[in-house]
Order: C-alpha cells, then structure tokens, then sequence
C-alpha cells in the first residue's frame, strides 16, 4: 500500500486554503496554500507541523482547512509550554482557534512517540531540533510526506538525517517563501536517497547562525 495522489483534492483542499487565509494578514501564504494542496492530494489522515517560535500562523490555518475538507487530523509539534502558548494566540489572532488535542508539548523523542503513522510532516527548518523531529517521526503504512520550510536549495539534503530504516525516495527544492524541500518516504525495502552519505550532517541555526554538526543514527 502507498500513498496515491489525487489532483482534485488537491484542489479542493488548495481553494479551501484559500478561502481559509483570505483577507488575513499573514506570511508565507503561498506556502501554506501548497502545503494544504498536498495535505488533500495525498489524502492525509495525520498531519503534523513542527512550529517554530515566530514563524505565524498561516501553514497552521492552511493545514487545518486540508484536514478538515480530507476528514484528517492536524497536530502542532512543539517543544515547551511557552512555545504552545505562543501557537495558540498566533492562531487565535488568525481566526483558527487550537482545537483541543491539536497541540503535542515535548522533546521530539517525546512528542513523535505519540503519533504514530504520519502522512504528511511540516517542519520549520528554523527549529533548532528540526533533525531530531525528522529522526523521530514514524510513517504511516502508505508512506509519509515531509516538507521542509526554509530549506536550503541542496537537493536532497535531508535525507540522511532520517533514522535508520527510514527509505527517501524521492526529493524536489521549490524556490517558494524562504524555500520548500519535499521529499517522500516510501515503505518496504529499496535504496534510498541518504543511503550512501556519511555518517555526520550540518544544521545551520537560523537564530543563533550558528552552525550544529551531528551524528547519524544507523
């Protein structure tokens, strides 16, 4: 079983993005109208956003909108209670209020325990622990989606910081906001795009611009 795209719920879950951040003074809505696209088209039960502090609301209120046109479920993954908050009156101010369950408070070994099979993952490469969400995330049995927001434009660069066992298959850059990898996790056995890297991967902190190297697990 895999995941199978359907282009007209993209397009309807895109036009009820749309609809849903029209007339809000929000950033980064293109990219929160292409992510919801590919919520629909992919027909996402389990969507998960790791939010980063600061980032606005505009990918959660278009995530939200694709869960609900694909009757699915949209989570915000984030590391402490202040960060929640924060989420929560972002949100607010955009007219989506958090939804009770909606926010998932935690480390990301934490955090990711709790939502097993993942359709589609969000991460906002301005999280200082972006790599750990990505190693902890688990898929679902059709595969998983993960779109990286703010990515640089090497092309498949995350693919080796997934965990072991963890097969990309494919992987596309998208100049859009501040720049868009997508890359799809496939399932059973197969090569896989970060199978022949090394053992060691950078991070650059967008906040601290500091530069992290870490450990691949295998």
């Amino acid at each position: 079983m895999k995941l199978v795209w359907c282009p007209e719920n993209a397009a309807k879950a895109y036009i009820d993005a749309v609809n849903a951040l029209a007339d809000r003074d929000l950033e980064e809505t293109n990219v929160a109208e292409l992510v919801a696209a590919m919520a629909g088209g992919w027909r996402a039960q389990l969507i998960v956003e790791a939010w980063s502090r600061d980032a606005g609301a505009a990918t959660g209120v278009g995530l939200r909108a694709a869960a609900r046109h694909a009757r699915g479920r949209h989570v915000c993954v984030v590391p402490d209670e202040q960060s929640a908050a924060e989420y929560v009156e972002a949100m607010r101010r955009a007219g989506a209020a958090a939804e009770a369950g909606s926010v998932v408070v935690g480390e990301p070994e934490e955090a990711m325990r709790e939502l097993e099979g993942v359709d589609l993952m969000v991460v906002d490469c301005r999280r200082r622990d972006a790599g750990r969400v990505l190693r902890e995330v688990r898929p679902g049995p059709r595969g998983m989606v993960v779109v990286r927001k703010g990515a640089d434009r090497r092309r498949g660069g995350a693919a080796a910081v997934f965990g072991s066992g963890t097969r990309v298959v494919r992987s596309t850059y998208l100049p859009i906001g501040s720049g868009v990898e997508v890359l799809h996790v496939g399932v059973g056995k197969g090569p896989s795009l970060g199978g022949d890297r090394p053992r060691w991967f950078r991070h650059f902190d967008h906040y601290t611009k500091e530069e992290h190297v870490f450990r691949r697990r295998r």
